[in-house]
């Protein structure tokens, strides 16, 4: 199937996501009491508070808020050109306002697909979810309410390499080193997202970061193809 795809007309996304205040301390009452409910799934392994589990509250769209979204989308040449923007700020709404407006804009046919790894799981949710709670009107390739599953155009490269087998959640990191890929967490990783922008308020390395991780999923679908990867000079970065 993904070699009969073609590639230009691929949205490549992912999204940073981060805990919606800087500490535990910081939620109201009510928020405190729901989290402690919400963590108590993670306690079953952890022998960590609330408190303590905060920083990973970010994961879920009800507790935390999305940062940076990054796209990217093959341009065909003699070679495969791969250009890549972000949607980066403080305030959410406008990302998901920008990058809603842009998918509707540019990626709305019946033919394009967008694609992430664990993106079924994890950005396509949480953008949908973020998006209802900021009221941004969802752009019909998001909005997967009382659709058929085939009609929905989401492309997952971790469901890809499961070739149908459920047991398993395989990283980026580990897809990418199996196609020699360099790999995408050479400076930070996504556990550590939260403590660079709470901490160190360094929302430019949350985006390189970002960044990095679309540009590697576009290199396993090439791998996936069995076609020559990207050349650094390949890869154009627009703002």
């Amino acid at each position: 199937m993904i070699e009969q795809i073609d590639l230009t007309k691929i949205l490549i996304l992912d999204i940073e996501t981060v805990p919606q205040f800087a500490a535990f301390e910081q939620l109201s009452e009510r928020w405190r009491e729901l989290w402690e409910k919400k963590s108590a799934s993670i306690k079953k392994d952890s022998l960590q508070t609330s408190e303590e589990l905060y920083p990973r509250s970010g994961i879920y769209a009800e507790f935390g808020k999305i940062v940076c979204i990054s796209v990217g989308h093959f341009i065909k040449g003699t070679t495969y050109q791969f250009r890549v923007k972000s949607f980066c700020s403080h305030n959410e709404n406008e990302i998901l306002v920008n990058f809603c407006n842009m998918i509707s804009r540019h990626f709305n046919e019946a033919d394009n697909l967008l694609c992430a790894h664990n993106g079924k799981e994890f950005d396509f949710p949480y953008i949908a979810r973020r998006c209802v709670i900021n009221k941004v009107k969802l752009p019909e390739a998001i909005n997967t309410a009382g659709k058929k599953p085939w009609e929905i155009r989401h492309l997952d490269t971790m469901e890809l390499w499961k070739f149908g087998d459920y047991k398993s959640y395989t990283s980026l990191d580990l897809l990418a080193a199996l196609f020699q890929i360099e790999t995408p967490k050479d400076d930070i990783d996504g556990s550590q997202v939260w403590k660079v922008y709470w901490h160190d308020n360094n929302l430019e390395r949350i985006k390189v970061y970002c960044q990095k991780d679309v540009v590697t999923v576009a290199q396993i679908l090439l791998g996936f193809r069995g076609e020559n990867l990207l050349a650094p000079k390949d890869v154009l970065v627009v703002d």
